[in-house]
């Protein structure tokens, strides 16, 4: 552990203005970003006596090895750039909130010709609007269900508009009259967008309008005698209001509002968000995390607005935001809710009437999502560490192998040769340390070589990562500084945690002997001789040493067999998944894709203008220079690419025995050659 007065700066070097700092540890890595009124204050109090510290901020303050500071002008600065570089950085003692579900919601997207309604979850799409999110994907599909009979808005996937526009008929639902069928022009692109809007308007809570609309067509039809119409518009006010009574009324009819609530105990808390529309609950979500930081409900409450509307503007961003308890800078995080929404936010703690009521029913629904978590978390826990014990004694391990990386090979009789590595901590899959890897050193069918390549790559990665860091130093360091693994000499350390910048505990790798012994002297050729190896062979589930002769048998029911699987399987379907993508590709190429600098976008538009990269070959210099995009450098570049490559055998029908010309379009992302997988 470091001593923080080794780092701690000289006295009046520290601003006392707004700004953000950081702290590093010992590898230049980022592990907590902090905002303050006044940087000399803040940043002073960490370097009091580390016994009158908070346990966390301790252990903080002594993993750090230095600490640097951002000077802003204003403290809403500050807090934007605290949230983008702990958005960049993921500091380890940093509060970062983690879904306990992934929810969906319910999204229109109004960015193409034709919008579409649709069940969308992850990440929002720039122009697509979006309601919720939602406890259930089925509550959403009902409610759509029951809109589409006054809203006939177009629900289809891109392939199936397009299938129905080629074909002239349109699928079950316009024939039913839940789709206004614009595949087939029964409704202009006009027309069929009003209708998208005035679906967006319902959801979001302006209904008065629609009812009273189709109240008044309703009678007007039945004083014109037209009662089949008047029917059909009294069943859709009935469709509407049974889609009104699936969110209760919990506020006034013009409320927008979020209201947010906090359940915490010494180590962990759980927070719950109800977004409240038009006075209608019209979505629901929580989070569980880990108190790594010293934190109070109002910084808790701070990191999840953060979180919530970090990358949200516009309406997404409510007029009224309703907390157990304000933050430290509340009047400069109102400032930068404003800034995001583009109009004033109230943010304030509510204290009387049905507010207040409801956020109750909101903090009773954080407690349960915690000790809902805590349950799970247990029997987890409980599990995880058994099978890791296990792993343990029977490898014969000084200790639980905290962090275990596994191996795979995966081609195709020889071809495309690549290989995974898989990463679990805690019994758990760590996906953003994941990697792949393409064989390089020879071509052909070797998983006993290709194993041995990979590993090395792996660890010589690990070793310049030490290199740089100062904490090793072999003779031999400038030959693995040159090898195809490493990073340039001398690259600046960002404070970004580094790709293998960790070492395992256990390699293992998928196979028997013969590739155990590949990773084995891989690891004694680059002198490690701390991480562990072993291999799970798939025929009788056996593990097996380096140097044994017999393998290691563990019980069927071993928590510990069952960990090794899976982590063998996940290897599996990683590099599976990776040598398919890599095939797909080699397949699918064409002449285009040898041209430098030539992006997808550029391709689709050079192969949609011309119709076919035989008459792209055709065209010259100046035709091509017409496409949107490419300049007259880039055309020659194109023009030569196509000159120098051989055309591909005319395709056959082979029931006619007719020789097809090669006029349609090429899939987009491919040339529209023909080709025929071996």
């Amino acid at each position: 552990m470091a001593d923080p007065s080794s780092y701690r700066p000289k006295p009046g070097q520290i601003p006392d203005s707004p700004g953000v700092y950081r702290f590093r540890d010992e590898h230049r890595r980022v592990i907590y970003v902090g905002k303050a009124k006044n940087l000399r204050q803040r940043l002073g109090s960490y370097f009091q006596d580390v016994a009158n510290l908070h346990p966390r901020t301790a252990t903080m303050v002594t993993t750090a090895a230095s600490v640097e500071w951002t000077v802003v002008s204003t403290e809403v600065e500050a807090l934007q750039l605290e949230y983008s570089w702990i958005k960049e950085y993921d500091p380890r003692f940093n509060v970062k909130y983690r879904d306990d579900k992934s929810y969906p919601s319910l999204a229109v997207t109004l960015n193409e010709e034709y919008p579409r309604v649709q069940v969308m979850r992850g990440p929002k799409k720039k122009g697509v609007r979006y309601f919720g999110p939602y406890g259930h994907a089925w509550a959403i599909r009902e409610t759509v269900d029951l809109m589409l009979r006054v809203f006939p808005v177009r629900t289809c996937s891109a392939g199936v508009f397009k299938r129905s526009a080629q074909i002239g008929r349109p699928c079950l639902l316009g024939y039913i009259g839940k789709c206004s069928a614009p595949c087939v022009g029964r409704v202009t692109p006009e027309e069929h967008r009003e209708l998208a809007d005035d679906f967006c308007d319902f959801m979001a809570g302006r209904t008065g309008t629609y009812l009273s609309r189709l109240e008044r067509q309703m009678h007007e039809a039945a004083e014109a005698m037209e009662y089949e119409k008047a029917a059909r518009l009294r069943d859709d006010m009935g469709a509407l209001r049974r889609a009104m009574e699936k969110n209760a009324v919990v506020l006034a009819d013009a409320t927008d509002a979020d209201l947010v609530a906090v359940a915490e105990d010494e180590l962990e808390a759980a927070v719950q968000i109800f977004h409240v529309r038009g006075g209608r609950v019209r979505g629901q979500r929580g989070w569980v995390t880990d108190k790594v930081e010293a934190v109070d409900t109002a910084g808790l409450v701070e990191h999840a607005l953060q979180q919530l509307y970090g990358e949200e503007k516009g309406e997404a961003v409510p007029k009224e935001v309703l907390v157990p308890a304000l933050p430290e800078d509340a009047p400069a995080l109102s400032q930068w809710l404003a800034e995001r929404r583009g109009s004033n936010v109230s943010l304030r703690i509510p204290q009387r009437g049905d507010k207040k009521a409801l956020m109750e029913t909101v903090h009773r629904n954080a407690q349960q999502s915690l000790a809902l978590h805590k349950t799970k978390r247990a029997s987890d826990l409980t599990t995880r560490s058994r099978a890791l014990e296990e792993i343990a004694d029977a490898l014969d391990l000084d200790g639980a192998p905290l962090r275990i990386e596994c191996f795979d090979i995966s081609h195709l009789q020889g071809d495309d040769v690549v290989a995974s590595m898989v990463v679990f901590e805690d019994g758990l899959a760590r996906k953003s340390e994941y990697r792949r890897f393409q064989i390089k050193t020879f071509e052909g069918q070797d998983d006993v070589r290709s194993m041995h390549e990979v590993v090395s790559r792996r660890f010589r990665r690990y070793l310049q990562e030490k290199l740089k860091t100062g904490e090793w130093s072999p003779e031999d360091a400038a030959d693995d500084a040159n090898a195809d693994a490493g990073l340039p000499a001398g690259a600046e350390d960002d404070g970004r945690p580094k790709r293998f910048a960790y070492p395992p505990q256990l390699v293992v790798v998928d196979g028997g002997q013969p590739q155990v012994a590949a990773a084995k002297r891989a690891l004694e050729e680059l002198g490690i001789d701390d991480v562990a190896v072993c291999g799970l062979a798939k025929r009788l589930e056996e593990v097996w040493l380096p140097g044994e002769d017999d393998p290691v048998v563990l019980p069927r029911t071993s928590e510990g067999l069952y960990l090794l699987q899976r982590i063998r399987d996940e290897a599996h379907r990683f590099a599976i998944q990776y040598q398919r993508n890599k095939r797909g590709k080699r397949f699918t190429s064409g002449p285009l894709d040898e041209v430098p600098g030539l992006g997808e976008s550029r391709k689709q538009a050079l192969v949609k203008h011309f119709g076919s990269v035989k008459k792209l070959r055709q065209a010259t210099i100046d035709q091509i220079c017409e496409v949107p995009g490419i300049g007259r450098k880039t055309a020659e570049t194109v023009a030569a690419a196509l000159a120098g490559a051989v055309p591909a055998g005319p395709a056959v029908n082979t029931a006619t025995g007719e020789i097809i010309e090669d006029e349609t379009p090429a899939p987009a992302g491919a040339s529209s050659e023909r080709g025929t997988e071996q």
